[in-house]
């Protein structure tokens, strides 16, 4: 059992395939779903892993919440979800960046969410009813749904009774969702057909549950390793500045002894010349 993610639905359109052939998707974005903390059996009884996706003001979340995030090293989510694995070889490190290669394409998975909000509708959308006749007798009332209660027993309404009211925004699961295609880079996952809930909503997508997983998926997740390079990089420009450094330091080096080695050696001929010539001058002398 692996970790799901947390997405945002972003809204439709097709894929072509080489046929010509084209499927209706659904976009979904993984905003910077980052592992922020583990659930282990020894404190908690159980194996999760916390996932936080999106980015929230600092003033819009409670201090405990910001506290929560400073300890796991990550920035401030918008949305955090659990997902239950088996054991803790199932627990990415936390604040490890998920990617969307964590799916495969081809791969079925499982998509929770909120459904569309229709506000307060009447019982022949909600329900479906028929309504009343549609001719003289009936008033204004054409489109009610009748009567409700039964006789003196028992003298009111049983709850759960189809009428009017709320309709919409419930959490519901649609499962046996294909993977169409996944992009690691821009971090969508292509989901075909429709999905629960309205554009910009959050999305909790796991792997199907009543389909056997595939061998060749990631686990336990598929991390992004974008930032890995960069600090590998850094130190490998310093270098090539030092040895920059080092042959200009050499260059100059070079050139100063050269400049120097003439005065160096040039006295020393001189303060010879002078010893070599008096030795001549006095032996004139006493010839």
């Amino acid at each position: 059992m692996r970790t799901g993610v947390i997405a945002k639905k972003v809204g439709m359109t097709r894929l072509f395939h080489e046929d010509g052939r084209h499927v209706p998707v659904t976009v979904l974005a993984l905003e910077d779903c980052q592992v922020v903390s583990h659930r282990t059996a020894d404190t908690d009884g159980y194996f999760a892993v916390q996932l936080g996706a999106g980015e929230a003001k600092q003033k819009n979340v409670a201090k405990p919440q910001r506290e929560h995030f400073g300890k796991a090293g990550v920035g401030i989510k918008r949305r955090v979800a659990e997902f239950r694995v088996e054991n803790e070889e199932g627990l990415p490190p936390v604040g490890a960046l998920i990617s969307a290669d964590h799916f495969v394409a081809g791969q079925k998975v499982d998509i929770t969410g909120h459904t569309q909000g229709k506000g307060f509708a009447g019982a022949m959308k909600r329900w479906g009813f028929g309504g009343l006749r549609a001719t003289h007798g009936v008033s204004i009332s054409h489109r009610s749904h009748g009567s409700t209660g039964n006789r003196q027993d028992p003298g009111r309404v049983f709850k759960g009774k189809k009428m009017a009211g709320h309709m919409g925004d419930r959490q519901r699961t649609q499962q046996n969702l294909e993977v169409v295609r996944t992009d690691a880079d821009r971090g969508l996952l292509f989901i075909k057909g429709s999905v629960p809930g309205s554009k910009n909503g959050w999305l909790l997508v796991r792997d199907a549950v009543k389909l056997a997983a595939a061998d060749d998926l990631p686990f336990p997740a598929a991390i992004v390793e974008a930032a890995a390079p960069q600090t590998e990089e850094a130190p490998a420009e310093a270098p090539v500045e030092e040895t920059a450094v080092e042959e200009t330091a050499v260059e100059a080096a070079a050139e100063t002894p050269a400049a120097e080695a003439p005065a160096s050696e040039t006295p020393a001929p001189e303060a010879e010349a002078p010893a070599a010539d008096a030795p001549e001058s006095e032996e004139k002398k006493e010839d």
